[in-house]
């Protein structure tokens, strides 16, 4: 999540668990804990580490459980010995330096971009993708309790607003797990209706809400698209087929980077051939032609692929435009076939989208 919703989430966990007399201290320490996790993206900087590094390490170690519950005890027991606060109420302030640790990366988790909360074990990174990355109903009730709590200090008050805080904040998250869970169902009928129940897929809130979600789905030619509003829309989803060149990935699979990219994003990427050199777009984060993260891997050389980078690509996108349309497309259930020129590609049922094997304007480019 972004860095505020941290900071503020780090903040009213410590502010209600400390006692009352240290609460306008513990807001200022769970601040602090709560976006301790996210400073790894400092030493990186400097580093100079290439984007796919700089990405796939990104939420690693320092969102690790089994780095942070050790680090929250090695606090507790620095600041204990120190006296003050912490010695004071020991009990109290463990719990609140650890649960404001832990609940940084376990948040993270609920979006989509990867959090390694297992490392250095290799399991994939976590990605619930139950919330975006920014979403203002999750975090408003977080830091309007923050507030009244720095105002009103030691009174019972403060902790009420802090414990009112958490309570609304948890029950949207429980809210965006049924949203997901309801978006996945009606994505199951349609694809079950084809054969492809049982394709890699995943689903990921638009941004800034609940109610309108985008579901991708990876076919043997590329992948489907697709959106669902939980207000307008009834019955089978609609998705968009695109083609992805599915060859020229497998060729370069043996690539440590593009080995890394697939146990990232769990395979969930387009590949093109720009010129002679292979561009991945990372399918979880954007929407068809338009991602956060896209990466040239690799260059032709002779029939096979030699590593080449990365580099980050970028070409223009059309942010503005979709979240003036993405508005609409919550309140509104486009025709069962429309023509999205944009994208070059047709608007249809699963059964039309899984033959159709058009491409984007992308893909016609790169030859």
């Amino acid at each position: 999540m972004d860095s505020i919703t941290q900071i503020v989430l780090g903040a009213a966990i410590a502010g209600a668990i400390a006692p009352a007399r240290h609460r306008r201290a513990a807001l200022a320490a769970g601040a602090a804990l709560g976006t301790l996790p996210d400073l790894d993206s400092l030493p990186m900087w400097f580093m100079g580490l290439d984007p796919v590094t700089n990405m796939t390490w990104h939420r690693g170690p320092s969102h690790s459980l089994l780095v942070l519950v050790p680090l929250a005890a090695l606090l507790w027991w620095f600041f204990k010995r120190t006296g003050g606060r912490v010695a004071e109420a020991p009990t109290r302030w463990y719990w609140a330096i650890t649960l404001a640790l832990v609940t940084h990366p376990l948040l993270d988790a609920f979006t989509v971009y990867g959090t390694q909360l297992w490392w250095p074990l290799p399991s994939s990174p976590a990605m619930w993708s139950s919330v975006f990355i920014i979403d203002p109903l999750y975090t408003l009730p977080l830091l309007l309790g923050c507030l009244v709590a720095l105002v009103r200090g030691w009174r019972p008050s403060a902790q009420k607003a802090l414990v009112v805080a958490l309570a609304l904040s948890s029950v949207y998250l429980g809210w965006s797990l049924m949203a997901k869970a309801m978006v996945d169902r009606a994505a199951g009928r349609t694809l079950a209706t084809q054969g492809l129940q049982d394709a890699p897929r995943f689903s990921v809130p638009m941004p800034f809400n609940t109610l309108l979600w985008r579901v991708v789905v990876m076919t043997p030619d590329g992948f489907l698209e697709g959106e669902r509003s939980l207000v307008a829309d009834e019955g089978p989803m609609l998705f968009r087929a695109y083609a992805s060149d599915t060859q020229a990935l497998e060729e370069a699979r043996t690539l440590p980077v593009v080995r890394r990219l697939l146990w990232f994003n769990q395979g969930f990427m387009k590949a093109e051939v720009r010129g002679q050199r292979l561009v991945l777009s990372d399918l979880r984060m954007g929407a068809e032609p338009d991602y956060s993260f896209r990466f040239v891997v690799a260059e032709r050389d002779g029939a096979g692929w030699r590593a080449y980078g990365p580099e980050q690509a970028q070409w223009p996108w059309e942010a503005r435009r979709r979240l003036s349309s993405m508005w609409d497309r919550i309140w509104t259930r486009p025709p069962g076939e429309l023509q999205d020129i944009s994208a070059g590609a047709r608007v249809m049922p699963a059964q039309a989208a899984a033959a159709n094997s058009g491409e984007t304007p992308a893909t016609s480019a790169s030859k």
